[in-house]
């Protein structure tokens, strides 16, 4: 029973962890280029959008690449209480806060996963700018800035993931294939 209860505990400071890295602010010069191209001026909408697609990108990460399936809902847990714990949002605001990061959440989980031909930068990218506000029926400028940003964003909290939660390690006698018929 103790043993249970330790391992289950690793997992929810790995998680609170891997939140924190995902709570960082975003750059000034990011939130400046999405304030200029799609929220006519405003640095803090472009700021929560940024914040957003930053946490969104890194819960995603957690539930489709992590080592175990149970690291995606520790992750949304100290996601759910970072948000709780967020003095930037109003005790009166935090209902709406959670509305948008899950229709958020859902959008940038479609654009990571959806298979089909348009790259996942310009998917990225379409999805940010139409949250912010911003023009993204062309693949333009804008759009392939956003989605190599967010694919960035993607790549740091692969990287935090495999650092916060560690690396598959196979043996090297046998191949990854050969795992899926046992």
């Amino acid at each position: 029973m103790f043993r249970q209860w330790r391992v289950e505990r690793q997992l929810h400071e790995r998680a609170e962890r891997f939140v924190e890295a995902l709570l960082m602010e975003p750059s000034a010069p990011d939130v400046a280029w999405l304030a200029e191209c799609a929220t006519r001026g405003d640095a803090d909408h472009a700021a929560w959008e940024l914040r957003y697609a930053k946490r969104a990108l890194g819960l995603v990460s957690a539930q489709r690449d992590a080592l175990d399936d149970s690291t995606g809902a520790a992750v949304a847990h100290a996601m759910s209480a970072a948000f709780d714990r967020d003095r930037r949002i109003g005790r009166d605001r935090l209902d709406l806060a959670l509305r948008q990061f899950n229709a958020r959440l859902s959008a940038y989980r479609d654009a990571v996963g959806a298979r089909v031909t348009t790259a996942t930068a310009a998917r990225l990218g379409r999805t940010l700018l139409a949250f912010a506000g911003g023009s993204f029926r062309e693949a333009d400028a804008n759009v392939l800035r956003g989605g190599e940003l967010l694919l960035t964003l993607l790549a740091g909290a692969n990287e935090s993931l495999r650092a916060t939660f560690g690396e598959a390690a196979l043996p090297e006698h046998i191949a990854p294939s050969a795992l899926t018929q046992r």
